[in-house]
């Protein structure tokens, strides 16, 4: 069952990834092009309260995050943000980082506030078809699974 903060970054459509206790979904308002957000599948709105295994979970789920965003975006660095002070459920927003632009069919994505610390006021919202052919192309990235 979704969860309050998966459903409003738009679970189950903007799904790339499902693990055991974690979900990994695109960003609907891309900050960077490659941004998601990695949100932990149960009710807990701390980070302490979740379970061992989710954290364990976590030694898996990230150097695959990295590997698909290197090969997807190219990025120089990748910002992990837990703000959870809109929507409550544990979640990090993934904000690859980069100098310049990087473009996904034919739209162009600035990286507005590098060097400094990412700004997710400046997201560029992205349209349905944009978002859907993201979505395919970074499950590709992971090996269809």
């Amino acid at each position: 069952m979704a969860n309050e903060t998966m459903r409003k970054f738009g679970f189950p459509e903007t799904l790339v990834r499902e693990y055991r206790h974690w979900v990994v979904l695109v960003r609907p308002a891309q900050v960077t092009l490659g941004s998601w957000v990695l949100c932990a599948q149960s009710e807990a709105t701390s980070f302490g309260a979740l379970e061992p295994e989710a954290f364990a979970e976590l030694a898996q789920i990230i150097p695959e995050i990295e590997r698909v965003l290197k090969r997807f975006c190219d990025y120089q660095r990748i910002n992990y943000l837990m703000l959870m002070m809109v929507d409550p459920n544990v979640h990090f927003h993934i904000v690859p980082r980069y100098q310049g632009s990087r473009s996904f069919n034919s739209h162009a994505f600035p990286d507005a506030s590098w060097p400094g610390p990412p700004d997710l006021k400046l997201a560029v919202a992205i349209d349905v078809d944009i978002l859907h052919s993201m979505q395919v192309a970074l499950k590709s990235h992971f090996g269809g699974g």
